[in-house]
Protein backbone atom coordinates (compact mmCIF):
# COMPACT_ATOMS: atom_id res chain seq x y z
CA UNK A 1 0.00 0.00 0.00
CA UNK A 2 1.43 3.80 -0.90
CA UNK A 3 1.50 6.04 2.07
CA UNK A 4 -1.14 8.09 1.15
CA UNK A 5 -4.43 7.76 1.56
CA UNK A 6 -6.04 5.79 -1.23
CA UNK A 7 -8.74 3.48 -2.32
CA UNK A 8 -11.63 5.76 -2.54
CA UNK A 9 -14.62 3.78 -1.66
CA UNK A 10 -17.34 3.82 -5.21
CA UNK A 11 -20.33 5.22 -3.71
CA UNK A 12 -23.25 7.62 -5.02
CA UNK A 13 -23.35 11.20 -3.76
CA UNK A 14 -24.15 12.43 -1.31
CA UNK A 15 -22.05 9.45 0.31
CA UNK A 16 -18.31 9.64 -0.52
CA UNK A 17 -15.60 8.46 1.13
CA UNK A 18 -12.16 6.83 1.32
CA UNK A 19 -10.32 3.67 2.34
CA UNK A 20 -6.86 4.68 4.73
CA UNK A 21 -5.13 0.84 5.46
CA UNK A 22 -3.47 1.81 9.13
CA UNK A 23 -1.89 -0.34 11.98
CA UNK A 24 0.55 -3.33 10.78
CA UNK A 25 -2.70 -5.23 10.20
CA UNK A 26 -3.87 -2.62 7.64
CA UNK A 27 -7.13 -2.38 8.63
CA UNK A 28 -9.35 -0.64 6.62
CA UNK A 29 -10.56 2.44 8.42
CA UNK A 30 -12.76 4.20 6.23
CA UNK A 31 -13.38 8.44 5.94
CA UNK A 32 -16.77 8.73 4.80
CA UNK A 33 -18.80 12.52 4.04
CA UNK A 34 -21.82 13.87 3.11
CA UNK A 35 -21.12 15.94 0.23
CA UNK A 36 -23.59 18.37 0.32
CA UNK A 37 -22.84 19.46 4.03
CA UNK A 38 -19.12 18.38 4.14
CA UNK A 39 -19.52 16.79 7.41
CA UNK A 40 -17.39 13.51 8.09
CA UNK A 41 -17.53 10.52 9.90
CA UNK A 42 -14.09 7.81 10.73
CA UNK A 43 -15.29 4.44 10.81
CA UNK A 44 -12.88 2.04 12.90
CA UNK A 45 -9.81 4.45 13.99
CA UNK A 46 -7.45 1.82 14.76
CA UNK A 47 -4.45 3.95 14.77
CA UNK A 48 -1.89 5.87 12.75
CA UNK A 49 -3.98 8.80 13.39
CA UNK A 50 -1.88 11.26 11.15
CA UNK A 51 -2.54 9.35 8.58
CA UNK A 52 -6.74 9.49 9.00
CA UNK A 53 -5.75 13.70 9.63
CA UNK A 54 -4.60 13.32 6.30
CA UNK A 55 -7.21 12.12 4.86
CA UNK A 56 -9.66 14.54 6.27
CA UNK A 57 -8.16 17.10 5.13
CA UNK A 58 -7.27 15.91 1.18
CA UNK A 59 -11.09 14.82 1.32
CA UNK A 60 -13.37 16.16 -1.36
CA UNK A 61 -10.38 17.31 -3.94
CA UNK A 62 -8.21 18.81 -1.36
CA UNK A 63 -10.92 20.90 0.50
CA UNK A 64 -11.31 18.91 3.15
CA UNK A 65 -14.10 17.39 5.49
CA UNK A 66 -15.24 18.45 9.25
CA UNK A 67 -15.02 15.66 11.37
CA UNK A 68 -18.25 14.64 12.80
CA UNK A 69 -18.13 11.82 14.64
CA UNK A 70 -16.38 8.34 15.07
CA UNK A 71 -18.15 5.17 14.12
CA UNK A 72 -16.81 1.81 15.58
CA UNK A 73 -17.98 -1.75 13.94
CA UNK A 74 -16.42 -3.41 16.87
CA UNK A 75 -13.86 -3.19 19.74
CA UNK A 76 -10.49 -5.11 18.66
CA UNK A 77 -7.50 -3.26 19.09
CA UNK A 78 -6.55 -3.02 14.80
CA UNK A 79 -10.09 -1.11 14.47
CA UNK A 80 -10.71 1.10 17.72
CA UNK A 81 -6.73 1.75 19.09
CA UNK A 82 -6.97 5.21 17.89
CA UNK A 83 -11.09 6.23 19.00
CA UNK A 84 -10.04 8.04 22.20
CA UNK A 85 -7.51 10.20 20.78
CA UNK A 86 -9.38 10.91 17.60
CA UNK A 87 -12.80 11.88 20.11
CA UNK A 88 -10.20 14.16 22.12
CA UNK A 89 -8.44 15.73 19.02
CA UNK A 90 -11.51 16.99 17.44
CA UNK A 91 -14.05 17.15 20.47
CA UNK A 92 -16.66 14.59 18.89
CA UNK A 93 -18.89 11.63 19.75
CA UNK A 94 -17.91 7.73 19.20
CA UNK A 95 -21.21 5.86 18.22
CA UNK A 96 -21.17 2.21 18.67
CA UNK A 97 -21.07 -0.64 18.57
CA UNK A 98 -23.62 -2.45 20.49
CA UNK A 99 -22.95 -2.36 24.19
CA UNK A 100 -21.80 -6.47 24.44
CA UNK A 101 -18.71 -5.26 22.58
CA UNK A 102 -17.49 -3.66 26.07
CA UNK A 103 -15.77 -6.83 26.72
CA UNK A 104 -13.12 -6.16 24.09
CA UNK A 105 -13.43 -1.94 24.38
CA UNK A 106 -12.49 -2.26 27.84
CA UNK A 107 -9.71 -4.38 27.90
CA UNK A 108 -7.36 -2.21 25.64
CA UNK A 109 -4.51 -2.59 27.76
CA UNK A 110 -4.57 -5.99 27.51
CA UNK A 111 -4.88 -6.25 23.70
CA UNK A 112 -2.04 -3.75 23.40
CA UNK A 113 0.16 -5.87 25.62
CA UNK A 114 -1.06 -9.06 23.94
CA UNK A 115 -0.60 -8.17 20.26
CA UNK A 116 2.82 -6.13 21.04
CA UNK A 117 1.35 -2.89 19.40
CA UNK A 118 4.57 -0.29 20.63
CA UNK A 119 2.69 3.27 21.05
CA UNK A 120 -0.80 2.25 20.59
CA UNK A 121 -3.69 3.62 23.04
CA UNK A 122 -4.16 1.44 26.16
CA UNK A 123 -6.98 3.57 27.53
CA UNK A 124 -10.07 1.97 27.58
CA UNK A 125 -12.98 3.17 24.42
CA UNK A 126 -16.19 4.66 26.05
CA UNK A 127 -18.48 4.87 23.57
CA UNK A 128 -20.60 8.33 24.15
CA UNK A 129 -23.64 6.05 22.12
CA UNK A 130 -23.82 2.24 22.08
CA UNK A 131 -26.02 1.04 18.85
CA UNK A 132 -28.84 -1.71 18.32
CA UNK A 133 -30.07 -3.61 15.70
CA UNK A 134 -32.71 -1.38 13.83
CA UNK A 135 -30.73 2.00 14.89
CA UNK A 136 -29.52 4.60 12.58
CA UNK A 137 -26.59 6.69 12.56
CA UNK A 138 -26.23 10.10 10.63
CA UNK A 139 -23.14 11.82 8.45
CA UNK A 140 -24.26 15.15 7.38
CA UNK A 141 -27.56 14.68 5.70
CA UNK A 142 -26.82 11.17 4.97
CA UNK A 143 -28.12 8.24 7.42
CA UNK A 144 -27.03 4.88 7.53
CA UNK A 145 -28.90 1.69 8.99
CA UNK A 146 -27.31 -0.31 11.80
CA UNK A 147 -27.25 -3.86 11.95
CA UNK A 148 -26.29 -6.29 14.63
CA UNK A 149 -23.94 -8.90 13.48
CA UNK A 150 -22.32 -11.11 16.17
CA UNK A 151 -20.36 -13.86 15.44
CA UNK A 152 -16.76 -12.35 15.52
CA UNK A 153 -17.27 -10.11 18.50
CA UNK A 154 -20.44 -10.23 20.22
CA UNK A 155 -21.14 -6.54 19.57
CA UNK A 156 -20.30 -6.00 16.51
CA UNK A 157 -22.22 -3.58 14.16
CA UNK A 158 -22.17 -2.47 9.97
CA UNK A 159 -23.38 0.01 8.59
CA UNK A 160 -25.12 0.01 5.55
CA UNK A 161 -26.19 3.13 3.02
CA UNK A 162 -29.10 1.99 1.21
CA UNK A 163 -28.91 4.98 -1.59
CA UNK A 164 -25.30 4.54 -1.94
CA UNK A 165 -25.86 0.44 -2.01
CA UNK A 166 -22.75 0.78 0.17
CA UNK A 167 -22.04 -1.49 3.41
CA UNK A 168 -18.93 -0.89 6.03
CA UNK A 169 -18.89 -4.24 7.65
CA UNK A 170 -15.56 -4.73 10.21
CA UNK A 171 -14.68 -8.03 10.22
CA UNK A 172 -17.95 -9.85 9.25
CA UNK A 173 -16.84 -10.55 6.15
CA UNK A 174 -14.11 -10.23 3.50
CA UNK A 175 -13.62 -11.05 0.27
CA UNK A 176 -13.14 -14.49 0.26
CA UNK A 177 -13.19 -15.09 3.84
CA UNK A 178 -15.29 -14.45 6.71
CA UNK A 179 -14.44 -13.04 10.01
CA UNK A 180 -12.22 -15.40 12.81
CA UNK A 181 -14.32 -16.67 15.71
CA UNK A 182 -11.63 -18.57 17.83
CA UNK A 183 -11.71 -15.05 19.93
CA UNK A 184 -12.68 -15.26 22.98
CA UNK A 185 -16.87 -14.56 23.05
CA UNK A 186 -16.52 -15.83 19.19
CA UNK A 187 -19.30 -17.52 17.55
CA UNK A 188 -19.11 -19.84 14.19
CA UNK A 189 -22.82 -20.41 14.03
CA UNK A 190 -23.88 -16.68 14.96
CA UNK A 191 -21.45 -15.54 12.51
CA UNK A 192 -22.70 -17.19 9.48
CA UNK A 193 -26.32 -16.36 10.33
CA UNK A 194 -25.68 -12.82 10.77
CA UNK A 195 -23.84 -12.84 7.50
CA UNK A 196 -26.86 -15.01 5.15
CA UNK A 197 -29.98 -13.76 7.18
CA UNK A 198 -28.25 -9.52 7.47
CA UNK A 199 -25.99 -8.98 4.59
CA UNK A 200 -27.48 -10.84 1.97
CA UNK A 201 -30.81 -9.66 2.41
CA UNK A 202 -29.38 -6.23 1.51
CA UNK A 203 -28.61 -6.87 -1.97
CA UNK A 204 -26.10 -8.61 -4.52
CA UNK A 205 -25.55 -5.46 -6.45
CA UNK A 206 -24.36 -4.03 -2.51
CA UNK A 207 -20.32 -3.43 -2.38
CA UNK A 208 -18.56 -3.53 1.20
CA UNK A 209 -15.87 -2.55 2.74
CA UNK A 210 -14.45 -4.91 5.32
CA UNK A 211 -12.03 -4.50 7.62
CA UNK A 212 -9.38 -5.93 5.62
CA UNK A 213 -8.59 -6.12 2.38
CA UNK A 214 -10.23 -5.17 -0.92
CA UNK A 215 -13.56 -4.07 -1.72
CA UNK A 216 -16.20 -6.93 -2.98
CA UNK A 217 -19.98 -7.19 -3.37
CA UNK A 218 -22.18 -9.40 -1.79
CA UNK A 219 -23.14 -10.74 -5.04
CA UNK A 220 -19.86 -11.83 -5.71
CA UNK A 221 -19.38 -13.41 -2.48
CA UNK A 222 -23.00 -15.44 -2.48
CA UNK A 223 -20.82 -16.63 -5.89
CA UNK A 224 -17.66 -17.41 -4.60
CA UNK A 225 -16.91 -17.34 -0.97
CA UNK A 226 -16.08 -20.52 -0.06
CA UNK A 227 -17.48 -19.79 3.67
CA UNK A 228 -21.06 -18.64 2.90
CA UNK A 229 -21.28 -18.60 -0.75
CA UNK A 230 -24.75 -20.45 -1.66
CA UNK A 231 -22.69 -23.12 -2.92
CA UNK A 232 -20.72 -23.82 -0.29
CA UNK A 233 -23.86 -23.13 2.27
CA UNK A 234 -26.23 -25.60 0.26
CA UNK A 235 -23.51 -28.56 0.50
CA UNK A 236 -22.88 -27.92 4.30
Amino acid sequence: MADAPQDRAESLSPLQGMIVPVTPFQQNCSVLWCTTTGKAAVIDPGGDLERIEEALAQARDGQGVILEKILLTHGHLDHAGGAMALKEAHGVPIEGPEEEEVFWLSAMEDQVRKFGMAGADPRPVVPDRWLKDGDTVTIGDVTLDVYHCPGHTPGHVIFHSPDAKLAIVGDVLFQGSIGRTDFPRGNHEQLIEAITTKLWPLGDDTAFIPGHGPMSTFGQERQSNPFVGDRALKGA
